[in-house]
């Protein structure tokens, strides 16, 4: 049986080759990777520091955390929905228009949240309401990453496509650091502002942000692969199906390097947590560290995508999947010293070197593990699956904590754990880095039909 898979479009002609524009395409990626950074990172804060007592009844205050770490891996649950119902549209209808809707789905949940009311004025339904625009903005999350990685890797010339997608994650360190910006001043006020509105201030300034992007997207045009994809009659009517039936091992391949991922909800959330309650550090200091190694890891991804560029993808991945593994054990042992140099130190070389080299790679990778018809659902469907473990790293972490200085080992075996599953994911994929847009996932996709 034949199939038609369309070619590229600097392939195709030179006046579609004209029609990408990278730049542009990278600036809208980070845009909207800062705006679900920005809102994961404020959530993901409030759950350490206030959610407990604002949400969730009060008599047991450790039933209060972790019952606020489960709102945030709730999220997690709705993001595959979210991923396949809207790469369904965005492989059928185009990755432009469908990021737009993401990008209001998610800062609209943002701001429902900065006006709920609090467990000790409506009760349950507190809980219950926090739960729904978690879900929300889940189900919006879902299909950002995959979206904005394949319309930028789509714009993308031929031998820079991991510098320009790496900028999918850039965004991720750009959302936290506005995250804190916003947030430090915010955590000195005194407890009873703090508690009652200033709280609300992060998830309300998300609307800046959202503008910013959907102006940035409105003027972006859809990708050339996929307009030549229409031309030519290969965009599918069902995706989902088609990415399940011919590329499953590559769905895999995403979902079990997509659990790698816990290192960052475990440094971000997690570690957070620790670093107040055991290690009595304060909690602008753990924020303001956080922000600063994460922020530096701006100028790492574009320059480890780039390098990735040259010797590929793997081994790259393969380095930073092993130093984490490493790295974390030395990251919470400085947490529990208490010495903000040795957090710092230890920070920068998890978060800054090590885990940058995960992150400025997996958005390309990820995405020309497939074929363009159905690129958006399979790498959305793979990595949001695998993202479940990541969204539940904080409440996993909790229920491991064991009593004692060293009480943070189970954690740390339990990210290696999820590192090692990672690298036998990459050692078992193909590499991309230098095979031409138009034969990435070809032949999976051709020899599954014959």
């Amino acid at each position: 049986m034949s199939t038609s898979l369309p070619r590229t479009a600097a392939a195709a002609s030179p006046s579609t080759g004209q029609r990408k524009t990278p730049g542009k395409a990278a600036l809208a990626s980070f845009l909207g990777s800062t705006l679900e950074y920005y809102d994961f990172f404020i959530y993901g804060t409030a759950a350490a520091l206030v959610f407990p007592a604002l949400f969730f009844p009060a008599d047991n205050p450790t039933v209060g955390v972790i019952a606020a770490f489960a709102t945030f891996g709730v999220a997690y649950v709705a993001r595959p929905l979210g991923g396949m119902v809207m790469g369904h549209f965005g492989d059928r209808l185009g990755r432009r228009n469908v990021l737009l809707v993401t990008l209001c789905l998610m800062g609209l949940a943002s701001l429902g949240i900065g006006f709920l009311p609090s467990y000790q004025s409506v009760g349950m339904l507190a809980p219950i309401l926090l739960t729904a625009g978690r879900l929300l903005q889940g189900f919006s999350a879902g299909a950002e990453s995959a979206g904005a990685s394949t319309l930028t890797l789509e714009h993308s010339p031929e031998g820079r496509r991991g510098f320009f997608t790496s900028f999918v994650m850039t965004g991720y360190a750009s959302g936290m650091v506005l995250a804190t910006l916003v947030f430090v001043p915010i955590t000195s006020l005194p407890k009873d502002q703090l508690m009652a509105w200033g709280w609300r201030v992060p998830f309300w300034c998300s609307v800046a942000v959202l503008a910013i992007a959907y102006w940035v997207r409105t003027r972006l045009e859809e990708t050339p692969v996929f307009e030549e994809a229409q031309e030519e009659g290969a965009v599918r009517k069902l995706p989902l199906g088609e990415a399940v039936r011919h590329q499953t091992p590559d769905i895999l391949r995403v979902l079990f390097m997509s659990i790698f991922s816990v290192m960052q909800t475990i440094f971000t959330v997690f570690g957070l947590s620790y670093a107040t309650s055991h290690g009595g550090i304060d909690k602008g200091a753990i924020l303001t560290i956080n922000a600063v190694t994460i922020g530096l890891s701006m100028l790492v991804m574009p320059a480890v995508a780039a390098l990735s560029d040259r010797i590929g993808r793997k081994p790259v991945l393969v380095v930073s999947m092993v130093g984490c593994a490493v790295g974390l054990f030395g990251y919470f042992w400085a947490l529990g010293t208490g010495s903000l140099p040795l957090v710092f130190g230890a920070s920068f070389l998890f978060m800054t070197v090590l885990y940058s080299g995960f992150n400025g790679v997996w958005p390309g990778y990820f995405a020309e593990l497939f074929a363009a018809p159905v690129r958006y659902t399979g790498m959305a469907l793979g990595n949001q699956l695998g993202l479940l473990v990541a969204g539940f790293g904080p409440l996993i972490g909790g229920l491991l904590m064991t009593a004692g200085p060293t009480g943070w080992m189970p954690v740390a075996v339990f990210g290696a754990v999820c590192a090692l599953l990672a690298v036998l994911a990459v050692a078992s994929a193909r590499e991309t880095a230098h095979t031409p847009i138009d034969e990435l996932g070809v032949r999976q996709l051709a020899a599954s039909q014959q």
